[in-house]
């Protein structure tokens, strides 16, 4: 996934400023892909001078609402239906791959943070399931599909790191 596949995705539901996008991003994309409100505006340039957006309204201080074009429409659905999801690349998988250079206890001691990490990730998720009005609308009921699945990643990341740390020998 992208910065320009997000952007496209959320105006493929309204219309909206950076501003408006940037809030949305906090409230559901920035736990699966983070932004920077200046890479949201620099992607919105780029989308808008590659024709999959339009600006469709400014306003005061330079404010400006965009809207995604039907061949934005074109290149969102192209990324949906035909382009493989991508191999992720794992910094954690790869650690444990070489956990043997360090001694048993370290090994342990690692083990031991990526679940305490995992869990308060975990909590995090849970707070914002109990603190956000769930409703109807496509965001909602697809970002709550995306919520689930960070929950239970995360439970099973916990899991994992328990048994792992069990797996070690001991010197």
């Amino acid at each position: 996934m992208s910065l320009r596949h997000a952007v496209l995705g959320l105006l493929s539901e309204e219309p909206g400023s950076g501003w408006d996008l940037m809030q949305k991003f906090e409230v559901s994309l920035s736990n699966v892909w983070p932004a920077t409100q200046s890479q949201l505006y620099g992607e919105l340039a780029k989308l808008a001078d590659s024709g999959l957006i339009t600006v469709v309204e400014e306003g005061p201080r330079g404010r400006k609402v965009y809207a995604i074009t039907d061949e934005g429409r074109a290149e969102l659905r192209h990324w949906l239906l035909e382009t493989r999801p991508r191999t992720r690349r794992d910094d954690l998988l790869l650690r444990v791959f070489f956990l043997n250079a360090l001694e048993p206890d370290e090994a342990r001691a690692f083990l031991a943070t990526t679940a305490g990490v995992a869990t308060e990730h975990h909590e995090s998720l849970r707070k914002l399931d109990e603190q956000l009005e769930w409703g109807d609308n496509a965001l909602a009921v697809y970002g709550r599909l995306a919520l689930e699945w960070g929950l239970r990643f995360t439970a099973m990341h916990r899991e994992w790191a328990d048994w792992a740390r069990e797996q070690l020998p001991e010197k």
